[in-house]
Parts: C-alpha cells; sequence; structure tokens
C-alpha cells in the first residue's frame, strides 16, 4: 500500500519546540501532522465518512419556519437543504428535537416523540430521507446524563414505585458543606447546586444541570437498556449517529468523582459497541468541554467515541483577533494554559497530538450554541467584524480536523447582548424582507414569552432593525457578493473538500512573517496551500509570503503585495 511517511514533519516538530520562544517578528514554525511514523496515513485506504465532513449545526427553532408560528419546523429544514448543499455542507447537527417542556429541549420527556413545535414524525422523516438524497448525513443531539423532571420516569421514581425508585440518584440528607459537593465542572463547595429536595419522597436528588433535569442513574441495568433501545429507535429511522451531551457527567461516585470517572469511559465503551452493532457507520460525537488532555480520554483507547469538540481552539483563534478573549466555560474547564514556546495555533494542535486520542479524534469548531457568537465577541464597526470573521474562518479551516459551523457564522450572526442564551440562539437572517425571511408570523418564537421561565426586556425588533437597515447582514445579501463572509465560507469549504493538503494528513505550519501578520501552511505530496493573514488595522505588505508556484485563488484584499487590513489571501500551487 501506499503510505504518506511523516517521519521528517514529525521530527521537524521536535526540533522547533525545543528552541526558545521567538520575537514577534521572527518565524514561528513547526510543521504538523501526526505523531510519528506509526500514524502515517494511508493514502489509497478508505477513511470513515465524518473524517472529511463539513457540520453544520442547525437550533430547529430558529432555522426556518413553513407553518406561520413563529417556530422553525422540519419542513422548514427540508426546504433549505439546497441552500446548505450551495455552501458545501454534507453533514448536519441538529440540536435537541424530541419531545420537551423547555425552548431548548435538552429535558426530554419523551425518547421516542418529536417535539410538535417542529412538526410530525412523519416529516421528521422525510427530512431525513431528503437529506439523504442530497448525500447530507444528520446526526441527533442526544442526552442521555438527565431528563425532565416531568417525565414519566422521575415522576414515578419520586413516589417510590418500582422498578423507577431507583432510576435516579437519590440520598435522604442534604451533603454539608465542605464535603465537596458543587456543580461539576467547577471546584465550588454548593450542595444545594446539585442537590434538590422532593416532598413527595421526603429525599434529595442529584440533578447537575439544575432542579428541572434530574440525572439518570446510569449503573441500573434496565437505565442503560433502554438509552440503547432509543438510541435502535432512531439509527432505524435513518439518522447517521449522535452528538452526546455532557459525556463527562454521566457517572458519580462522590463529592470527587463527578465528572471523568473511569466508569464514565467504560459506559462509553458499551454504549459505541452496541451503536455499532445497529449500524457500523453511526458516528458517535461527544461533548466534553475540558482540556484537550482530559477530553482526549474519551477515545477510549479506540473503543470509545469516535470524535470529541476541540474546545479550546476557538478560544485560541478568537484570541488572535479579540485582545482579552475570555475562556468563559458555561458547562466546562478550559485553562487556557500557554506556554509561550509555540505559537497559540501552533500550541493547540500540539496538544492533540501530545493526547492519548489520534488526531482525527479531535473536531475544531469556533462556537456553539452555549457560547457567545464569534461576530459578538470581536470589536470594531461591522466591516471590520466581518473582516476579522473572515480571518476566524480561514484559521478554523487551515486546522486538520473535521469542521464544525454554528448555523449564522457564515454570515457573521451576531447577538444583541449577553446574558440569556436566547441572544445566542435567534432567528436565521435570510433576506431583508419581514422578520429576515424566517417567519410570516408576526411575532418570533424569540417574542412568545411563554416560552420562556425568565422574563426579560423586548429586544428582537430592535436587533432586527438594526441588522436589516445596516445592510449585508443577510443570506441573500451576502450571496449576492463575490468577496463576502458567506462567499468566504463557501470557498473554504470546497478548499478542504478538493485540496488533499487541507485534509487531515496535511502539514501544518504556522509563522509570523512580520509584525501583525500571520501565514499557515498545508502541504502534502506537493500540493501546498498558503493563508496570508493580516491581524493589523494597517495594510501590511506581504512580499515574502508571494512566491510564483502560488497563486490566489482569494485574493480580494491584495493589492499588487499590499494586504489590506484585517485583510486574507489564500494561495494555492496549481
Amino acid at each position: 500500500m501506499l503510505r504518506t511517511s511523516l517521519t521528517a514533519l514529525t521530527l521537524a516538530l521536535a526540533l522547533s519546540a525545543c528552541k526558545p520562544a521567538p520575537q514577534q517578528t521572527e518565524t514561528v514554525a513547526a510543521p504538523l501532522a501526526t505523531r510519528a511514523a506509526t500514524e502515517s496515513i494511508t493514502a489509497n485506504e478508505s477513511t470513515p465518512w465524518w473524517q472529511d465532513a463539513v457540520f453544520y449545526q442547525i437550533w430547529p427553532r430558529s432555522f426556518y419556519d413553513t407553518t406561520g408560528d413563529g417556530h422553525g419546523d422540519f419542513n422548514g429544514m427540508t426546504a433549505k437543504l439546497p441552500y446548505l448543499q450551495e455552501l458545501g455542507i454534507n453533514a448536519i447537527w441538529l440540536t435537541p428535537m424530541f419531545e420537551a417542556p423547555s425552548y431548548h429541549g435538552y429535558d426530554f420527556t419523551e425518547f421516542y416523540q418529536v417535539e410538535r413545535d417542529y412538526g410530525s414524525m412523519a416529516e421528521f422523516e422525510a427530512f431525513i430521507q431528503a437529506a439523504d438524497a442530497k448525500g447530507i448525513k444528520v446526526i441527533l443531539d442526544l442526552v442521555i446524563n438527565h431528563i425532565s423532571r416531568e417525565h414519566e420516569w422521575f415522576q414515578k421514581s419520586a413516589e417510590g414505585i418500582a422498578p423507577y425508585k431507583d432510576y435516579f440518584v437519590w440520598r435522604k440528607d442534604l451533603p454539608a458543606k465542605g464535603e465537596g459537593w458543587g456543580h461539576a465542572w467547577a471546584d465550588n463547595d454548593q450542595p444545594d447546586a446539585v442537590w434538590y429536595f422532593d416532598e413527595r419522597r421526603g429525599e434529595y436528588y442529584y440533578a447537575a444541570f439544575g432542579a428541572t433535569q434530574p440525572d439518570l442513574n446510569l449503573e441500573h441495568p434496565d437505565v442503560v437498556a433502554e438509552m440503547k433501545r432509543m438510541a435502535k429507535f432512531w439509527l432505524d429511522k435513518g439518522v447517521a449517529g449522535f452528538r452526546l451531551d455532557a459525556v463527562r457527567f454521566v457517572m458519580e461516585s462522590g463529592p470527587d468523582g463527578q465528572a471523568d470517572l473511569p466508569a464514565t469511559i467504560d459506559y462509553w465503551r458499551d454504549f459505541n459497541a452496541f451503536v455499532k452493532s445497529v449500524n457500523p457507520e453511526a458516528y458517535l460525537v461527544g461533548e466534553a468541554w475540558v482540556d484537550i488532555p482530559i477530553a482526549a480520554k474519551y477515545w477510549g483507547n479506540g473503543e470509545g467515541l469516535d470524535q470529541g469538540f476541540d474546545f479550546e481552539v476557538g478560544y485560541k483563534i478568537i484570541g488572535q483577533l479579540q485582545q482579552n478573549a475570555g475562556n468563559a466555560a458555561q458547562f466546562g474547564t478550559i485553562s487556557g494554559t500557554q506556554s509561550g514556546e509555540l505559537h497559540p495555533l501552533q500550541e493547540n494542535l500540539q496538544r492533540r497530538l501530545d493526547s492519548s486520542a489520534p488526531l482525527a479524534f479531535f473536531t475544531p469548531f469556533l462556537t456553539n450554541h452555549d457560547q457567545d457568537r464569534v461576530a459578538f465577541q470581536l470589536s470594531g464597526d461591522r466591516a471590520t467584524v466581518l473582516q476579522k470573521s473572515k480571518l476566524a474562518a480561514a484559521m478554523l479551516f487551515g486546522s486538520p480536523g473535521t469542521k464544525y459551523l454554528y448555523y449564522g457564522e457564515e454570515i457573521g450572526l451576531t447577538q444583541a447582548q449577553s446574558g440569556h442564551d436566547v441572544y445566542k440562539r435567534a432567528p436565521m437572517l435570510w433576506n431583508t424582507e419581514a422578520q429576515a425571511g424566517f417567519t410570516a408570523a408576526p411575532l418570533s418564537w424569540v417574542e412568545q414569552k411563554e416560552q420562556f421561565t425568565v422574563q426579560f426586556a423586548d429586544w428582537w425588533p430592535d436587533f432586527l432593525q438594526q441588522q436589516l437597515s445596516a445592510g449585508g447582514n443577510t443570506v441573500a445579501e451576502q450571496q449576492a457578493q463575490p468577496d463576502s463572509l458567506w462567499r468566504l465560507y463557501q470557498f473554504l469549504i470546497a478548499q478542504k473538500k478538493q485540496r488533499p493538503e487541507l485534509k487531515l494528513a496535511g502539514s501544518y505550519q504556522v509563522t509570523e512573517p512580520a509584525a501583525g501578520l500571520l501565514q499557515i501552511d498545508r502541504e502534502l505530496n506537493g500540493s501546498h496551500t498558503r493563508f496570508v493573514l493580516n491581524l493589523s488595522e494597517q495594510p501590511l505588505d506581504i512580499s515574502a509570503s508571494l512566491e510564483s508556484k502560488l497563486n490566489a485563488s482569494w485574493g480580494f484584499d491584495l493589492n499588487a503585495s499590499q494586504l489590506a487590513p484585517y485583510g486574507l489571501v489564500v494561495l494555492q500551487s496549481q
């Protein structure tokens, strides 16, 4: 078999890592692709379908409404499949679409029914079939750690009815202060943050994500079996796999054992084995909002999850564009440790390589539904924010691994303010018509106050008007602009599919040719892509980055050898 050996690249990496930290104007170079020659890529071996996929995360309630009730729906997603196909998307992550009392859906009341706000089971099945016909895989957001307090199981457990009595985690007394109980993702001592009293049973139940979402007892064989039954039910309907919510917290052994236990890893090994027995090509990706070395544990020596999200890379990318960018982790723990010996992007990839999981395990992304949107985090006027968003996209697609986009990221969708999660999950801006083409209803779901347990001031009409009056913020407008953020995402997705060096095996080299300039080179077997980014507010000369054998395939910001402020040029070999 033809093999692409990367030994020389790995050696170069090892040597460069021993050098002292360079000055801003010096080169920070370290080709990366794999840990050792034994991890070289076999060129003629097939890879799993997800390894080269570009996923698009859809928040169903905010995507597209076809019924006029202000809520996105299954038929709306079906109607927009041509849009996703034009963008280049070949996989969808669908956030929760099971019946639930909350607007967000992470608290199921039914395992086998779709959310009625989104349509019928037949409409869901039609969506899956239509996506498959267009070569687009669909994975579902699956919550196994907890369910709704309103679920029949919990109601019977609270009443002490067998066999449901032990389906959840109960104790007679509230732990005392000082015992260490608290949020599983934080170092605090707050037992009443995770233990809640139920008057019917006269005991406390454990709920890592709040009183309305009690944790399941995943040591109970009946619960374990039901989770497998649920997975098979949806796999049989044609879904391609699952994004697994809160994978770190499914087992708890005490105040010092609320996350990342060996039993937790074993649980996911067993779940993966079952899923693969139903469909060997089914895909599991885990949300482990934690530093890379811990997230890597969920690979389980090849028996655990197929992939896990790299939460760190988004922080590193935005940190290149925004001083003092934070690493706040709503349901996780990210230290953001930076050694200073390597460029932050280089160090991120090095941490992946040094982990116990292979490089293919990690999926880079910028933000998701729990994080402030990229455009909201970046400073400057709207034109500057859009330019910076292009640089973020280039850094993301310059990094090896399966890519995930959060809906609206391709147009620089922003948010009205920080605070409530609804601001991060607002309706898509399709065009300049009423409600930005999202719905024909007079009120979108974000304006329907009955959706929320916490009331807040009206914000959507003013935000929407601001976005539409500014111009250039909708899909339709950006599709008409050859140099728009949308067009850049379309270009980058196409390049990822077409260029071998932008796949997993391509070498990765980060350099800073001059102050304010960032250069990312990806190469494989003579095929070469170079991203040159101006991170400054001044035009910069990039003569040193221009080569006769490399042509500009994206060069709207380049004038001779001058790269515009916050400009991007992509240079490629023929």
